[in-house]
Order: C-alpha cells, then sequence, then structure tokens
C-alpha cells in the first residue's frame, strides 16, 4: 500500500497539472474563436458535437450544457457518424468535432464528408496543424503539454481542456443572447435548481393553513389557533385583514415562564409588532434567503392588496428540496 502521503501527492500534482493547462487556454484563445461563436450565434441551425473515444464522452457533456443555456444541440459519435448517422446532420447544422490529435481516421473519413454538405465545422483540437486542424472552418486550439496520466496516455489533461473550451463557447453564447435566469428555469423544471427558478410563495402557502386572530383575542383562543393550524406561528390581523404583528409558540412559552394568569391577557399583550413578511408573487428562494439572514422559521404572506394570505415556514421550503 501507498504511503498516504504520496497519494495526496499525486492527486495535488494532477490538480495543478490540469489546472495550468487550462489557464494556459486563456493564451490560446484568438480570433477563430471569437469567429466560431458569431457564426453559432447568426446561424438558423443546430450545433451537431461529434467525437470518439473519451472525446465523444466530452461531447456529450458539451451537447447538454449548451441545451441547457438555449443553443438546440445534439450528439453525434463520430464512428456512427460514418456508418449511418451522419443524416443527423442538416442543412444549416454546425459540426463542432473534438479531437485531441486531430488524426485518428474516424475524423479523416468524417471531415470530407460534412464539408461536402457544405456545413461548417469547428474543430477543438490540440494540434491545429492535424488533418482536422487544416480541414476545420474555426478551430480552438486545446493544446496540453501532457497528460495527467504518468504514461501520458490516458486521456486527463486533454479532455479537461475540451471541456473548458465548450463551456465557454456556451458561457459566451449564453451571454450574448441575453439568456437570463428566467429562461434557463424553462430548460430545468425538474429538480432543486429548477425550483429555486420558478417555484413562488404562493405554490407554497396554498397547502398550509392560514392562522389567524384579531389583537383582542383571548390568550386562549390565540393558542388553539396554533395548536390546530400547525404551523407554531399566527398573524395578528385588523379589521380590514392587514398584518398588524406575529405570535409564535415560542413567544406563547415565555409569556408562561413569565405569569400563568392569563384571564386578561389578550393577543395585543404579547404580539410582536412589524413582523416580517412579503408578497405571495416573490420566488420562494427569496422567502428562504429572509428567513435565514432573519434566523426566523416563518414570515408572513400578503396579497397583492397587502392583506395577509398564508405562511410559509422553513419546512416548506425543505419538504421542496430548496434549503
Amino acid at each position: 500500500m501507498r504511503n498516504p502521503s504520496d497519494i495526496l501527492s499525486i492527486a495535488k500534482e494532477t490538480i495543478l497539472l490540469q489546472s495550468n493547462a487550462v489557464a494556459n487556454l486563456a493564451k490560446l484563445l484568438d480570433n477563430s474563436f471569437i469567429d466560431a461563436v458569431n457564426f453559432i450565434l447568426k446561424s438558423n441551425g443546430r450545433v451537431v458535437v461529434t467525437g470518439i473515444g473519451k472525446s465523444a464522452n466530452i461531447a456529450t457533456k458539451i451537447v447538454a450544457t449548451l441545451n441547457s443555456t438555449g443553443t438546440p444541440s445534439v450528439f453525434m459519435h463520430a464512428a456512427d457518424a460514418i456508418h449511418g448517422d451522419l443524416g443527423n446532420v442538416q442543412k444549416n447544422d454546425t459540426v463542432i468535432c473534438i479531437s485531441k490529435s486531430g488524426n485518428t481516421p474516424e475524423i479523416k473519413v468524417l471531415v470530407p464528408l460534412i464539408k461536402n454538405s457544405n456545413n461548417k465545422i469547428i474543430a477543438i483540437t490540440g494540434n491545429p496543424d492535424s488533418f482536422l486542424g487544416k480541414n476545420a472552418d474555426f478551430v480552438l486550439n486545446s493544446y496540453v503539454e501532457k497528460e495527467a496520466c504518468p504514461n501520458n496516455l490516458a486521456p486527463t489533461t486533454s479532455t479537461t481542456t475540451q471541456l473548458v473550451l465548450g463551456d465557454a463557447l456556451a458561457v459566451c453564447l449564453l451571454e450574448l443572447k441575453g439568456f437570463t435566469s428566467n429562461d434557463f428555469a424553462k430548460y430545468h423544471p425538474g429538480g432543486a435548481l429548477g425550483k429555486r427558478l420558478y417555484l413562488r410563495v404562493s405554490d407554497l402557502i396554498k397547502n398550509n393553513q392560514s392562522p389567524c386572530v384579531k389583537a383582542t383575542d383571548a390568550i386562549s383562543n390565540v393558542i388553539v389557533e396554533i395548536s390546530e393550524k400547525r404551523l407554531g406561528v399566527t398573524a395578528v390581523v385588523d379589521d380590514t385583514n392587514r398584518i398588524i404583528g406575529i405570535i409564535t409558540d415560542g413567544d406563547i412559552r415565555r409569556m408562561l415562564q413569565e405569569t400563568t394568569k392569563l384571564d386578561n391577557l389578550t393577543a395585543e399583550s404579547i404580539m410582536s409588532k412589524n413582523p416580517k413578511s412579503m408578497q405571495i408573487n416573490a420566488m420562494a428562494i427569496e422567502a428562504l434567503e429572509i428567513l435565514e439572514g432573519n434566523n426566523i422559521s416563518q414570515i408572513l404572506i400578503t396579497d397583492e392588496a397587502d392583506k395577509y394570505a398564508g405562511v410559509v415556514h422553513l419546512h416548506d421550503l425543505i419538504k421542496e428540496g430548496i434549503f
């Protein structure tokens, strides 16, 4: 078994080697990158990303990133392309070919076929002087000095730089298209990420009861309201249903520690004035920020007319996977 310090040393060397290669990409960027971005931006077609081996794996990730940021894309395996899948490439599509050497047999067969169909090719290659580099319309240089693999064989550093260039393309296109968080939400409706982008306070309170008392209500009524509605809190409202205060189960406990004589106490006696509140159309993530920022578990909600509408509890956000 290797010494633990040796293991960490290998891991750190791998990370540093790859991070240095990624940093060097910034020096390799040129006008070809600008031209490639602008061409995709103006194109009416999709982006078809292709590669073979580990480059094909990177291609699938780039496709996923482009699709999720508003640039329609499809993956095409380079080996399958020359055995029937070339039909994936349509008239106005742009093809991104990924290959470290740029000289693999499949790429040499595939590139002329793409060019015969008058589709533009963007090469992501570590060898601009390769067959792919010389025949591509735009060349993105992903050169690396060496792989992280000690034998300099297993694609490691090279695939990292390919992926980073793909991300750089996607982010440039995203920004130039004015792609917003609302657009992003349309493509990510599922999971916690999607919910952070589209879930609103109104979606949370519709399943909750709306505990509510008047300022003159007896403490016994307040305790019953908090207990029955099971949110650990009640709003205190005026005759027009506007919020004037809040009472939590913590307020009840503190009151009972000070006195057991409840006959003359009303909601107004123990309520906190000017409680935190937010409007019903606000984003759920904003509710989380207020709860965390103020170290509270509930927040009162108002409708468009600024009248009491309900309660959002921290548990609602946890249940939805946002917290």
